[in-house]
């Protein structure tokens, strides 16, 4: 997104950068502690058959469409659409966040979520396998080619786990989850 702002001039991209704080600072101003957690705790126990952790996942976990109804909570509160640029068309802007908050949270592969047609979970429901770290031929899979590209150490990463308890593994990503933004708005309210 900053690299389209970027791409429309410095008057916009100043723009974003103003915005982008407001929305940090915004975050932080309404209480964003006092975050429900109800998706996180619909998916946290979820390691999907890529070995993907749920849990981690803003577009099943809550983040996205809670810190973008509190961010339209702030913008109104503060009457933002007044401080805002002339060229800075609001209307499609407050659209823009209602449009995410409407989003379907996805409740991860195991319970029907995800991409329907994703070539790791047909083969790993064929093979009838919790994941795939438990198939002798991961490294050879040609199945994980677009989820390489975003996780480029998933097959090394999935032989890792193998053996490793479950639960064990979600308590560490969880924990590590706490100190990463902006997942980590899910735990503020139990400090």
């Amino acid at each position: 997104m900053q690299d389209e702002w970027e791409e429309r001039g410095t008057e916009n991209s100043s723009i974003y950068r103003r915005f982008i704080f407001a929305f940090h600072a915004g975050c932080r101003f309404i209480g964003v502690c006092e975050m429900a957690g109800k998706p996180f705790e619909n998916v946290k126990s979820q390691i999907g058959f890529c070995g993907i952790w749920c849990g981690s996942c803003a577009g099943g976990n809550g983040v996205s469409t809670e810190l973008t109804k509190r961010y339209e909570e702030f913008v109104k509160k503060c009457n933002l659409e007044k401080w805002a640029p002339k060229t800075f068309d609001f209307k499609e802007f407050m659209k823009g966040l209602a449009s995410i908050q409407n989003m379907h949270l996805c409740p991860g592969c195991l319970e029907g979520g995800g991409n329907p047609t994703c070539k790791v979970r047909i083969c790993a429901s064929k093979k009838n396998i919790a994941d795939c770290s438990q198939c002798d031929q991961i490294m050879k899979c040609e199945n994980f080619g677009m989820l390489e590209k975003s996780h480029p150490t998933i097959k090394e990463d999935l032989i890792k786990i193998k053996n490793v308890d479950r639960q064990e593994l979600i308590e560490k990503w969880i924990n590590e989850l706490k100190g990463k933004w902006p997942h980590c708005v899910l735990f503020l309210r139990d400090q």
